[in-house]
């Protein structure tokens, strides 16, 4: 007799953001109340917002990168039997003039429709991920993600999110605006300009830290990882990295002095650095410093899991 043999549910989950597309492929429980098997997670390293995003457009070498990877992801998906897709993608594709036509583009040549959506929406799923990762207790902890297009930052604890706001300032962005030169050194002149410009941008930030009083911080992207890294010595895969490390304030601070110190070569040469990431790291930790500034925290965590994560842990509830 014949029985009836239903195929595995494969999900494949896509972020595509401004600097790093994601991919997640997870196998959906069969019994309700069991955690998903991760199949795949990787990332690739698409920069979407380079050469462009500050005039608002997509740079052509940037456009054909993104096909390229989402190419390169769809064959990942077809050699693990995936059998849905949920695609989102944000501030680079957002903001832009020709993101519209990569999305159609995507579609024509990928079959995979991707779905932009809008930051107030992306800071959701990313608190959603982070609380898949990290314990966030009773009291209200301020959970910042640093894109390369915008930075989100949300205040809540386990239960409750009291506030929640996307700026438009991420690594990239800041990259073109305070470190034209990137062969070099950043000097203090420019951290003293971008540290002007965070606080005229981050206004509403520092009320809702006047308010809401958070106690610690936890960071959840590639800049945050990269510190985790930093910490340990090595530069590790997706998959590698655990769900929550603690950061501490002394590891930051001593990755944020020799980032600041050297020239282009030297960054790139730090244990832990990823090369494509080491100018933005420095933007980043810039505005690092500066949250830890305005807040006065000293407990810093990160989590390894932002919007794909929340995503998944979304479709998991319904």
């Amino acid at each position: 007799m014949h029985h009836a043999h239903s195929h595995p549910r494969r999900l494949a989950l896509i972020d595509m953001g401004t600097n790093t597309f994601h991919l997640l492929i997870v196998e959906m429980p069969t019994t309700p109340g069991q955690p998903p098997v991760v199949v795949l997670r990787t990332k690739a390293g698409v920069r979407l917002g380079e050469g462009g995003i500050s005039q608002g457009i997509i740079a052509p070498a940037a456009y054909d990168r993104a096909l390229h990877t989402l190419a390169g992801f769809k064959e990942e998906m077809e050699l693990h039997a995936v059998t849905e897709v949920r695609a989102t993608a944000t501030s680079a594709m957002r903001v832009t003039k020709n993101g519209p036509d990569l999305v159609r583009e995507i579609f024509e040549q990928t079959g995979i429709q991707v779905n932009v959506i809008p930051g107030e929406r992306e800071a959701e799923l990313i608190c959603q991920g982070v609380r898949q990762a990290v314990d966030l207790g009773e009291e209200s902890q301020l959970i910042m993600d640093i894109g390369g297009g915008s930075v989100e930052f949300i205040i809540a604890n386990q239960a409750t999110i009291f506030w929640k706001q996307s700026f438009e300032i991420g690594a990239q962005r800041l990259l073109d605006m305070f470190f034209p030169d990137p062969s070099g050194v950043f000097p203090a002149a420019a951290v003293e300009a971008e540290q002007q410009y965070l606080g005229t941008m981050l206004t509403p930030l520092i009320e809702a830290v006047r308010q809401y009083r958070p106690v610690g911080i936890v960071g959840a992207s590639g800049s945050f990882d990269s510190l985790a890294d930093m910490q340990l010595g090595q530069l590790r895969t997706e998959a590698e990295l655990p769900p929550c490390t603690e950061l501490a304030l002394e590891s930051f601070q001593s990755s944020y002095r020799h980032l600041l110190g050297g020239n282009h070569e030297q960054r790139k040469a730090l244990p832990g650095i990823l090369p494509m990431r080491a100018d933005m790291l420095v933007v980043a930790t810039v505005l690092i410093d500066f949250v830890l500034g305005i807040t006065e925290i000293t407990r810093i965590r990160t989590s390894a899991y932002a919007l794909k994560e929340g995503l998944l842990a979304e479709m998991l509830a319904v």
